[in-house]
């Protein structure tokens, strides 16, 4: 039997079969509430794993091509030496652009810590030079040692140390959100593994019936995997859509606070989802086949 008639048989199904299967009850009611709220839930996994990976590109591209040279120098050797950190980063292959900060632009970055009117000329605050490299990057061994050379006072941070640990943890947090997934597809499929056997067991009399009339295992089982895969993509369904809406009033990413803002889908990611109830389906088939053949076999 083929793949799209066996989907219409399941749509469709058999009115005598379906006599079986409770319409109403605890079952159903578990069944539903447990794929919507779980379709719930997964949608923010998902966005938390997809926006992780987001980060985790853009901390590492934004790193990877930007590094910091600190100045620290006597005042009247500040100037001379800032140049000649510039001229030497000139002449270094890979190296893209380089500019020193101006006052204002340090003192913007202090700020948060200090608070605004930062004298900057009454305190020892290093020159900051920054450099953004090509895509072929630079020999960073070669560049500290010139810079020793040149600019004694001068110390070149290639954001090494910080670009590793906030990639790794974005990384984790991405894989967190795809185990986050694997948990909730594994509670789908045990809640509705007790709602299929809860069911079974309610209409075990009726089961016994059909027996004698000459009802296959098979037969009786069909209607019940049919029931509980329609009801869980139906609850997964509205679980996602109310998922999606709750994600999409979420405020949006600014760059002031773009980690704590920034969950959510990008464009094309937004179809992600949609196949939360397809899944919700698949599980709730395998684990109602699973649970009403294992119950079947018992009451033999």
């Amino acid at each position: 039997m083929s793949l799209a008639r066996r989907v219409l048989g399941l749509l469709q199904g058999d009115a005598q079969a379906d006599r079986v299967v409770p319409k109403r009850g605890h079952s159903v009611r578990l069944t539903l509430f447990t794929s919507a709220a779980m379709a719930f839930l997964a949608v923010f996994a998902l966005a938390m794993s997809l926006a992780a990976g987001r980060l985790a590109d853009r901390w590492s591209e934004a790193l990877a091509r930007s590094s910091t040279i600190r100045i620290s120098a006597p005042a009247a050797e500040m100037e001379p030496q800032t140049w000649a950190v510039l001229e030497v980063l000139q002449q270094t292959p890979g190296v893209e652009s380089a500019r020193a900060l101006t006052d204002e632009e340090q003192q913007g970055l202090l700020e948060p810590w200090f608070g605004p009117g930062l004298p900057l000329e009454d305190l020892p605050i290093p020159r900051l030079v920054e450099v953004i490299e090509t895509a072929e990057g630079y020999d960073g061994e070669g560049l500290r040692q010139r810079l020793a050379a040149e600019a004694p006072g001068a110390v070149l941070d290639d954001h090494t140390r910080w670009r590793r640990p906030l990639v790794q943890a974005a990384g984790r947090l991405r894989m967190l959100g795809w185990i986050s997934l694997a948990l909730i597809a594994a509670s789908t499929a045990a809640m509705v593994t007790l709602a299929a056997q809860s069911a079974l067991a309610a209409n075990e009399r009726v089961i016994r019936v059909m027996r004698l009339i000459g009802a296959r295992d098979v037969y009786i089982a069909r209607a019940f995997v049919r029931r509980f895969t329609l009801r869980a993509a139906y609850g997964a369904a509205a679980g996602t859509v109310l998922g999606m809406i709750a994600i999409a009033i979420l405020p949006r990413a600014q760059t002031e606070g773009a980690f704590l803002t920034g969950l959510g889908f990008a464009g094309a990611e937004w179809l992600w989802p949609l196949i939360l109830p397809l899944l919700a389906g698949l599980t709730a088939f395998w684990a109602t086949r699973v649970a009403a053949f294992k119950r079947l076999r018992r009451m033999q």
